[in-house]
């Protein structure tokens, strides 16, 4: 598994996984159960790599040069 997210993509994800997942607190509805989507984003950014960016060949990891 290489890794394909990079710091600012991995920010990003964690800050809309947790928006997420305040969801399930703060809404009162059945549809508040939907916040749980919240944890793939989270998940993807602590791996540091996501699936579906290898699919579209993309990769935002900032390449250290030697």
């Amino acid at each position: 598994m290489v890794k394909n997210i990079g710091s600012l993509d991995k920010s990003v994800r964690i800050a809309v996984g947790l928006a997420l997942l305040v969801m399930i607190f703060v809404l009162d509805t059945p549809n508040r159960w939907y916040g749980l989507i919240g944890i793939l984003p989270i998940a993807t950014a602590f791996m540091n790599y996501c699936p579906l960016y290898t699919l579209l060949k993309t990769n935002t990891l900032e390449v250290k040069h030697k």
